[in-house]
Formats: structure tokens, sequence, C-alpha cells
């Protein structure tokens, strides 16, 4: 299994799509990339460009960008994508647009290609039921930037051959990441669902005035953020005692919100116009100048996380076991 054989396309160059188009050539990959969207022909090269610029300045890649683009085909045009193995399908989450793509994109490639989706929240057994070979489909959901965290989700729908899963995850270490193989599809899959939790109760918090959107902010940045990049949630109820976790929930449990309506205050904010830092209007005042520089102050972090997850990866403790019993000597 090697990345510089196995081509992959990536249908949708905007956000999501650049930055996984950055990855699979940083892996080694020839990626063919398809525009569904004109303008995106000559955006989505200045994005890949830049990422890949970046990485070489932080040192994340040692060659020059020039020796990665030329693995790089940009196009409007579907049947370029004949000749790959992979492909990731990374368009606005809208039915009948991923259904317009998959018939272009399962119209050109082999039936023994992988097709798969960067939904973050369709359920990939709705996808399946849109294609021609179900069995070949995935959720290959990515966190962005896409080229730098450690996170992947791969997700099997009702109808997927888990084999093709199992080879996802083993490509999957070539990308760097620490993938995650969902088994059983569902709603959010995995990382969304732990997520989605946290954003409702932090949006009940403020609407209930029980804090301001900057404190529920500070609390989660100093404590979940303080050790989530060294261990999940399991992990740390085994570092820091699990009865206790046991006697809290009993009383705090019953009292979180588990509304289905989604939160007025972000309604709200919608309604209004609100993108975040991208139009400097979110749950945070912004000038345009504070906005430009919170995002690229997140791109700064993103290298600099990065570092520290592949410093204690998930096997940290596990690679320290073996250096020492390396180190021990035999007893005859």
């Amino acid at each position: 299994m090697k990345p510089e054989n196995i081509t992959v396309g990536v249908v949708g160059l905007g956000l999501m799509g650049s930055s996984i188009t950055t990855c699979l050539l940083i892996a080694g990959h020839p990626v063919v990339g398809v525009a569904p969207v004109s303008q995106d022909v000559e955006n989505g090269f200045q994005k890949i460009q830049t990422h890949l610029y970046k990485a070489f300045a932080e040192g994340v890649i040692p060659r020059d960008p020039s020796a990665y683009l030329k693995n790089l085909t940009i196009t409007e045009d579907y049947t370029l994508l004949g000749p790959c193995e992979i492909v990731v399908e990374s368009t606005l989450e809208n039915l009948a647009i991923k259904d317009a793509v998959f018939k272009k994109i399962e119209a050109v490639i082999s039936k023994e290609a992988i097709l798969a989706s960067n939904t973050s929240a369709i359920p990939i057994s709705t996808l399946q039921k849109l294609t021609i070979h179900p069995e070949r489909f995935f959720g290959l959901h990515w966190c962005e930037p896409a080229h730098l965290t450690r996170f992947l989700e791969i997700v099997c729908g009702d109808q997927s051959d888990i084999t093709k899963g199992e080879y996802l995850y083993a490509l999957s270490n070539f990308w760097q990441k620490e993938p995650i193989l969902v088994r059983k599809d569902i709603a959010g899959f995995i990382s969304n669902r732990l997520m989605y939790a946290l954003y409702r109760e932090s949006m009940s918090l403020v609407e209930n005035g029980y804090a301001t959107v900057e404190d529920v902010d500070r609390a989660c940045r100093n404590n979940a953020g303080y050790w989530m990049t060294l261990v999940g949630a399991f992990r740390w109820m085994d570092l820091t005692g699990i009865p206790a976790y046991a006697t809290v929930m009993k009383d705090l449990l019953p009292t979180l919100n588990n509304s289905p309506e989604v939160p007025k205050l972000i309604s709200d904010l919608v309604q209004e116009g609100a993108q975040g830092v991208s139009n400097a209007k979110g749950f945070h005042s912004y000038t345009p100048q504070e906005a430009a520089l919170w995002q690229e102050t997140f791109t700064e972090f993103s290298f600099e996380i990065r570092k520290l997850a592949l410093k204690y990866p998930a096997d940290v403790v596990k690679q320290k076991l073996e250096a020492l019993h390396a180190t021990q000597p035999e007893h005859s």
C-alpha cells in the first residue's frame, strides 16, 4: 500500500475540499480535484497552494510545495476521475446536490473504486441509497483543517463492505490520522454527537442567564481544552477517579438540556446573517481586523497543537512501555 500508487479524487474544492486535497497531496497521492463551481478551479488552487506554503514554512512538509503541486490536477471535467481508486465528495449538505454529484462520479469510476462523502450530518445509509454500488460507499468525516488535525471518522452505512472500511482505516495512517472506524451508522457519527451536546448545553447556560458567552468559552478552554489533546472522556475518568463521576451523574444528568429544538440564541444570529469570523458577526463581537486576526491566530494554533498531538499520540504509553522493556536486561 503506497499512496503514490493510489490516485484519489476530491469533488468540491471549498474550505474542506481544499484542505482534504492538501492532506492527500502531503501523503503522496496523485489527486484529481473537481470543481463543481467554476470559480473554485482558481480559488481551490489558491487555497491548496497557500496551505502547502504555510505547511512548508512551519516544517510540516520537507519538500518545496511545487513537489506536491505537480501531483495535482484541478478541473471541471468529471471524466478525469476515471483512474481514481477513491473519490471523496465534499459538496454542500444538500441531498439533491449530492445525488447529482454521485451520478456524475459513478458514471466514470470503476465499480471497484471507493466512493466516500465528507458529510457531517446526513446518515451514510441514506446517501448509499443514491448510489449504484452502495457496498463501496462510506463516510469520510474530516475536521478542519484536514491537513493538520489527527481526526478522521470512517463511517460504514448499512450496506458498506467492512473490508473496504478497514482498507481506508489502514490507508489513513499515511494521512497522519488517528482514525475512528464507525462500524454502525448513526446520525452525527461519533464526534458530532459529542460536540453538539456541548453546543446545546453551552447555549442553554447563556440563554438562561447562568453565564456569558465569554465565560462559557473560558470554561471550555481551561477545563476540557486542557486535557483533550492527550486523552478522551473515558481515559480522563480513569485518570481522575471513576466513582466520583457516577455520583455526580445521579444529580446532574436530570438537569441538563435535552431539548430537540434549535436554540434561539443561534437561530436569531443566523436570521441576522451572522456567519462568524468570515463576516465579523457571531456570538462574539468583532471588528473586521479582529475577525481576520482570529482566523490568522487559529491557523497558527493549528500548527502548534499538531506538534503537541504528534508528541503525545494515542499509543504514547504503549511506546514508553516498549522502550522500557527494550532497555531491561533479559533474565535467564
